[in-house]
C-alpha cells in the first residue's frame, strides 16, 4: 500500500503511475489525477457522498467508482434528529448554562421559543438517508413532505416538484441533498424567505447546497428562526458570520462519526476493492460508473 498526502498529479512518479490499479480515497479526485494513473481500475470512496470524485470522467476512462451507502444511513439519520432537537430546544446552551453555574446563580434556563410541536417538516433529498430521517420524524407525530427531482416510488409523503414550493409549505426544512452542480446553493435567500420567520433549517447533506452568506443574513435578520448545520462549504473552515450567530447550532461534520459506523464504512470500502480484483465486480458502484466492467477497466 502506498499513501499520498494529497491527490496531486505532481506527486505521481512514473513508477507509481505504472503500479497503481486501485485507490481508497476520502478527498478530491480530479480528472487530471485520474489521467495520471493509466493503469487505474477502481476508486473506492470512503463515504456515501462522492461529489469530490470526478466520477463522470472516471466512467469515461473505464474506471470504476464505488461509495459506502446503507452502512451509514441510520447513524446519519440519528444525528439529524439530534441536531434538529438541539436547534429547536437549545440543548447545548442549556447544558452550558448548568456547567457555568447559572442554574444556581440565575435560576432555570429561559423557556425556548421554538419546539417541534406543531411543526411541518420538509425534506430536501428523499434518498436512503432522507427516508430514514422521515421514519424517525413520523414517530414525533410530524407531517412530512419532500422535494426530489421526481417522485420517489413507494414513498407516501407529499411530493413538491420544486424546492421553493416545499419551503412555502413547511416551517422546518431538512437538507439531505447530495452535492454537485445541480444542487449548488439551492438553498438561498428566496428559499429561506419562503420558510418564514418561524423557520428552522437543518443541513446534514452537503455544504455546497446552501448559500452560506444568505443563510447568515437570514439568521441575523430574523428571516428564519434558527439553523443547525453539520456540513459546510469550506470544511473544516466555518465562516465567522455563522460562528457569531447565537441561533446557529454548528457541528464539525459528525453525521456518521461513530466507531461502529466508520468501521462498517471502511469494511465496505475494502470489500469493494477485494470484490473488484477477485471477481471483476464492485459491490456498490455509483451510477456514473455502473456500466464499467473489469474488462473495460483493464482486466
Amino acid at each position: 500500500m502506498i499513501a499520498l498526502e494529497q491527490a496531486d498529479p505532481a506527486l505521481v512518479s512514473p513508477e507509481l503511475a505504472a503500479k497503481v490499479r486501485g485507490l481508497a480515497v476520502m478527498t478530491v479526485i480530479s480528472a487530471t489525477f485520474i489521467d495520471a494513473l493509466p493503469n487505474l481500475q477502481i476508486i473506492a470512496n470512503f463515504g456515501v457522498g462522492y461529489d469530490a470524485v470526478d466520477a463522470k470522467h472516471a466512467g469515461s476512462k473505464g474506471v470504476m467508482v464505488t461509495n459506502t451507502p446503507d452502512v451509514l444511513t441510520e447513524e446519519v439519520a440519528d444525528t439529524t434528529i439530534g441536531l434538529l432537537l438541539n436547534t429547536v430546544r437549545e440543548l447545548p446552551k442549556a447544558a452550558a448554562w448548568l456547567r457555568a453555574g447559572k442554574w444556581v446563580s440565575e435560576g432555570h434556563y429561559p423557556l425556548t421559543r421554538t419546539t417541534l410541536r406543531g411543526r411541518k417538516v420538509g425534506i430536501f433529498g428523499m434518498g436512503r438517508i432522507g427516508q430514514a430521517v422521515a421514519r424517525r420524524l413520523e414517530a414525533f407525530g410530524l407531517p412530512i413532505s419532500y422535494h426530489n427531482r421526481s417522485r420517489v416510488e413507494g414513498v407516501s409523503y407529499a411530493w413538491h416538484p420544486t424546492l421553493m414550493e416545499l419551503a412555502r409549505s413547511v416551517d422546518t426544512l431538512i437538507s439531505v441533498a447530495p452535492g454537485g452542480a445541480a444542487t449548488e446553493k439551492a438553498v438561498g435567500r428566496e428559499v429561506l424567505e419562503a420558510l418564514g420567520p418561524d423557520g428552522v433549517f437543518i443541513n446534514i447533506g452537503r455544504g455546497s447546497t446552501v448559500d452560506e452568506d444568505a443563510l447568515a443574513v437570514a439568521l441575523g435578520a430574523g428571516t428564519i428562526r434558527a439553523a443547525g448545520l453539520d456540513v459546510f462549504r469550506d470544511e473544516p473552515h466555518v465562516s465567522q458570520a455563522l460562528l457569531a450567530l447565537d441561533n446557529a447550532t454548528l457541528l464539525p461534520h459528525v453525521g456518521s462519526a461513530s466507531v461502529h459506523t466508520r468501521e462498517a464504512m471502511a469494511d465496505l470500502l475494502v470489500d469493494n476493492l477485494s470484490a473488484w480484483f477477485a471477481t471483476g465486480r464492485a459491490l456498490t458502484p455509483v451510477p456514473e460508473t455502473a456500466h464499467v466492467s473489469a474488462k473495460v477497466a483493464g482486466g
